[in-house]
């Protein structure tokens, strides 16, 4: 479907208004059509309320690790530029170091940011709303605030859940997994949740999961299980953690992590690697694979991951690829044959981490490269992101490993491989500390 055949059977359809309820920046659902949906369209079809442009407006749809930090650094790379920020919440909530809020190693105020500050402090427009449709036609976003035009576009809206990877298709028994076994890795209630059932959790099964593929934060769900089984330890539950890997070992740092199991964990850990679930049962709380199930008590059920559905909706998924990222120029990041539009973060295609320290530093690349065309010019180098990932595996006292990469770019094939590693697996209270003051950093980049 064409942008604008796409946004013509919005119009008829109503479709729009039901678009919150999917992916981080919504979706139209087709069979919204009826009378009673229509009147919300009246907002899409009058501009959304917003100082008029001083210059060139650059859109950024996605208020996640990278959509902050290209917002921030396009006004860095050029002030002139009118960027605009639209993103569906109104809290900023970190994933990367929320397991340290799971073992309540930190406090809330620590992950939670104010998308206004940010804003505030970098001098461009925080547009909080949802993202229903783009017609490229025209260069027109449109959201349940109103429409915007824009010179550049740069999609940015994260991940969805791919529930049907792990053998769960029916509509009930997924609401049911995702409200009472959360995955914990798209940042909101669902970490709220999880650390609600720590709290309340009085002993047996805790299940955790791994993915396969390239999911958000390699070692995100190895270090989830280490501060649960810590926090098992400190409040003398009765339990173990059972993670279940869909993959052959521990897909990042293992020596670091294997040593935290074997060591601190001893007897709360269980870990299983090659358990890729192909069936969940989440009344009788059961997982299967193809070779056995498994009972739980309580948990957090991780499926496969893939781009956000806005990508999907607007048209631009890859239809090579398995999780449904975007098809771009890998190196320069702009959808094909579109150099107005560029899609980053966690839906590009590109194999590097799903983490926050990635995200960060390619931002910056992005962000550099929409200022450059905005002003005639370009970019003829491709720029390797960082990957700097901290995981904390000891609560008292903290300790952490932690990787240093990039990336190298085969011009003769269009592949990626990790290049430059730095592996730190021995686990040390520096490295815990260094931790906490990497993500304040961070923190401060996008937000200060």
């Amino acid at each position: 479907m064409t942008d604008m055949k796409r946004r013509d059977f919005l119009k008829l359809t109503g479709a729009g208004a039901a678009a919150g309820t999917l992916g981080l920046a919504g979706a139209a659902l087709p069979g919204a059509a009826g009378a009673a949906r229509r009147a919300p369209l009246v907002v899409l079809d009058r501009p959304a309320d917003l100082p008029r442009p001083k210059g060139q407006r650059v859109v950024v749809v996605g208020g996640g690790w990278s959509g902050l930090t290209i917002a921030k650094y396009l006004k860095k790379e050029d002030p002139k530029l009118d960027v605009v920020l639209i993103e569906r919440r109104a809290l900023f909530l970190s994933c990367p170091v929320s397991n340290l809020w799971l073992a309540d190693l930190i406090d809330l105020e620590f992950i939670a940011h104010s998308y206004l500050d940010a804003a505030r402090h970098n001098g461009y427009l925080f547009l909080n709303a949802t993202v229903v449709d783009v017609d490229r036609d025209s260069r027109r976003v449109y959201t349940d605030q109103g429409h915007l035009r824009y010179d550049f576009l740069v999609l940015a809206p994260g991940i969805d859940y791919d529930y049907e990877a792990i053998g769960v298709t029916d509509p009930a028994e997924r609401f049911h997994l995702q409200t009472n076994y959360p995955a914990g890795f798209i940042p909101g209630s669902e970490h709220l949740s999880i650390r609600n059932k720590l709290e309340d959790f009085e002993g047996g099964t805790f299940l955790l999961t791994v993915p396969s593929g390239n999911y958000r934060c390699l070692p995100g769900p190895y270090e989830r299980a280490c501060m649960v089984a810590s926090w098992f330890k400190r409040e003398g539950i009765k339990g173990k953690v059972l993670l279940l890997d869909a993959n052959p070992d521990i897909t990042i740092k293992k020596d670091g992590f294997h040593a935290a199991f074997d060591e601190l964990y001893k007897g709360i850990i269980e870990y299983v690697p090659s358990f890729e679930i192909t069936g969940v049962d989440p009344y009788r709380r059961k997982v299967r694979s193809e070779f056995a199930e498994v009972d739980f008590d309580d948990g957090a059920i991780y499926p496969r991951v893939r781009g956000a559905r806005l990508i999907e909706m607007l048209g631009l998924v890859d239809p090579k690829s398995p999780q449904k990222e975007a098809r771009i120029d890998v190196r320069f990041y702009n959808v094909i044959g579109d150099r107005r539009v560029y899609v980053a973060g966690d839906s590009r295609p590109m194999p590097f981490s799903k983490s926050g320290n990635t995200a960060n530093s390619e931002g910056k690349f992005v962000a550099k490269i929409v200022a450059a065309r905005a002003n005639g010019r370009d970019v003829r180098e491709w720029q390797s992101p960082h990957t700097v990932c901290y995981s904390m595996v000891n609560a008292d006292p903290m300790e952490a490993i932690s990787v240093d990469a990039y990336y190298a770019y085969n011009p003769k094939d269009g592949s990626f491989r990790f290049d430059r590693v730095k592996l730190f697996e021995q686990r040390s209270p520096d490295r815990g500390q260094a931790t906490l003051e990497w993500a304040r950093g961070l923190y401060r980049d996008m937000f200060g």
